[in-house]
């Protein structure tokens, strides 16, 4: 937004400006963190549960900030700074935030590629943002920025020039994609799966997959839709306005094409890693993009990294997220890597309502089936895999518990696993084997 003048970013932002300041250029970047406020950035101050961001205001121009967007108890700001900084009040800071994205989103004319799913959006999103940049100049989403806050920054971080926005778009419940669409209007929607998370908040799956859907349906017409082949849960929600591309068996896309060699971090996809590349070939091919040669992925942080140690254990860093479904591709994944033994260290899968104790039993038969050599449950809810399981099983209450056990557990030529929803903290035994 470096060409856009203090009014105009009001305009867009449907703020009110209080001071325009004196600077003739635009912000060169939007933050919602004070601390990370740089000369020359729009500082967000968003009300929070227990601070609001705008009483940081005047620090953040007294350290050089082009302006501040607060809300209308902070329209008295004073800038200490001589020149000043712009000063742009409105009632509702995340929606003038939003608004702004969307203003931004129409201002670069980027394709826009939306990525919702219950399990493997980020992979899926890191996969099409990789497939598209053969071509194209791309930008993704960071780390999790993927809510009603995330995904506006991600499309205010888009640079003049920018020609594809990858947008990974997360939900809890209902109402919250569509939110999501709304703001990034995207050409391309796509849904990697639909699977049993968040039960808890939404109750059944087909409640899930309406929630997902509400991508579809706030697709513009002649967009295109991106949906797995053979998934009866999002017919209801298909478009006779909108372009419908099926990936995997049975699919309009059901392989990868000669010439194109897809690889995550130097080794070949993985079963569940290929349906994504699938789905990722799909919305890039929408956007005019057809990728060859060889396209190797760095996935995101806590997704499945793979770190050696030292005396031969690899460990499979994948203590992100959790559900059913994930899981099941974990074990999988695991069953058919792996050279040595099969160590597994699962935690609670949470949120999955009433029937929990029953998802977590069926993945310890699923950890048996896929040949795991060794179970290591973590927390109340994952020692029901045990028993399904039935082979060697450690049950500890906690992640600290799984940190001083494993190192007596492993022998070299070891593969192990560790995955758990993010609240049960596993990150703890990826980072305490690596040492």
């Amino acid at each position: 937004m470096r060409d856009w003048t203090a009014e105009r970013v009001a305009e867009a932002a449907g703020a009110r400006l209080v001071e325009p300041g004196v600077r003739r250029d635009g912000p060169s970047r939007v933050t919602i963190d004070s601390r990370q406020a740089r000369v020359g950035d729009l500082f967000v101050g968003l009300p929070g549960e227990r601070v609001d961001g705008g009483r940081f205001a005047a620090d953040v121009l007294g350290a050089g900030a082009w302006g501040v967007l607060v809300g209308e108890g902070w329209a008295g700001v004073e800038d200490p700074t001589d020149p000043p900084g712009a000063i742009l009040v409105a009632p509702d800071p995340l929606l003038a935030l939003q608004r702004l994205a969307l203003a931004w989103r129409r201002e670069l004319g980027a394709a826009v590629i939306g990525v919702t799913g219950s399990t493997g959006k980020t992979s899926t999103k890191d996969l099409v943002a990789a497939m598209a940049a053969t071509a194209r100049s791309v930008v993704a989403t960071p780390k999790n920025l993927n809510t009603e806050i995330g995904l506006p920054l991600t499309i205010l971080g888009g640079p003049v020039g920018t020609e594809v926005l990858v947008l990974e778009m997360a939900m809890r419940g209902a109402g919250q994609i569509a939110e999501l669409t709304q703001i990034a209007e995207p050409d391309v929607g796509v849904i990697v799966n639909v699977g049993p998370v968040h039960l808890e908040l939404l109750g059944s799956i087909e409640a899930i997959a309406a929630a997902k859907a509400e991508l579809v349906a706030g697709l513009r017409p002649g967009a295109t839709a991106v949906l797995p082949a053979g998934e009866r849960l999002l017919d209801p929600y298909r478009r006779d306005d909108v372009t419908i591309v099926t990936f995997g068996r049975g699919g309009d896309v059901e392989e990868l094409p000669a010439g194109l060699e897809v690889t995550v971090g130097g080794r070949p996809l993985s079963a569940h890693m290929r349906s994504n590349a699938l789905a990722a070939l799909a919305a890039v091919t929408a956007i005019g993009v057809r990728p060859g040669g060889r396209v190797d992925v760095e996935i995101s942080e806590l997704r499945g990294q793979r770190v050696e140690l030292p005396g031969g254990v690899v460990v499979v860093n994948d203590c992100y997220n959790a559900n059913p479904m994930s899981m099941r591709a974990a074990l999988d994944d695991l069953s058919a890597s792996a050279s040595g033994r099969r160590v597994a260290v699962l935690g609670d899968m949470l949120e999955l309502g009433p029937g929990e104790e029953a998802f977590h039993a069926e993945i310890g038969a699923h950890a048996r089936a896929a040949g795991v050599d060794v179970l290591v449950t973590v927390g109340p809810l994952a020692a029901a895999m045990g028993p399904a399981f039935g082979g060697e099983v450690h049950a500890v209450p906690d992640a600290a518990d799984a940190v001083a056990l494993l190192p007596s557990l492993l022998r070299a030529g070891d593969t192990v696993l560790v995955k758990a929803s993010r609240g049960v903290g596993l990150e703890a035994v990826a980072e305490g084997l690596a040492g």
